[in-house]
């Protein structure tokens, strides 16, 4: 928790009462992810860009689990969904999540859960080339609840994700 309160350059006196604008540092590294629209944190005009080092410095979230499009068990690793909303403090009610083939999906904020889903950069312990569906997938646990594996949930699970947009 330390690690992740020091990402956000928050000094203990601060953590009473919600987060002020450009709280989010700034990437050093290539940017991967692009989340803008209704947020109130930014490092960048308009929008909050990640690397992957600030990616990886957030609390990570594990689990194992089958897809429609991997062979067999397969352990994630990445960002809650959830957590990443919080840091860049959203204020709409759907985000619009593209990939860089501009492919997009939408998913209401309020469908979002501790953990699930994740903003996976991690697949077997490996970050995920794009070949391989990355560098950055949003993936449900789908084996654990049976709701994590209908038409929907699977429409949701965008790979080569590269931005995020928050709307009212």
């Amino acid at each position: 928790m330390l690690r992740f309160l020091m990402f956000l350059g928050l000094s203990l006196g601060v953590l009473v009462g919600p987060a002020v604008a450009d709280e989010v540092p700034r990437p050093e590294g290539e940017v991967l992810l692009t989340v803008s629209g209704e947020i109130a944190n930014t490092n960048a005009e308009g929008a909050a860009q990640f690397d992957m080092d600030m990616l990886m410095a957030m609390p990570a979230t594990r689990f194992r689990t089958t897809t429609l499009w991997t062979e067999g068990v397969k352990t994630f690793k990445g960002v809650s969904l959830i957590e990443l909303l919080e840091v860049v403090g959203v204020n709409g009610k759907t985000l619009r999540a593209t990939a860089l083939n501009d492919y997009s999906i939408e998913i209401p904020v309020d469908s979002i859960q501790a953990g699930a889903p994740i903003v996976a950069y991690e697949m077997d312990g490996e970050t995920m080339s794009r070949r391989q569906k990355g560098p950055l997938w949003i993936v449900y646990p789908y084996d654990s609840d049976e709701d994590f594996r209908t038409e929907v949930i699977y429409s949701r699970s965008i790979w080569q994700l590269d931005r995020i947009e928050i709307v009212k």
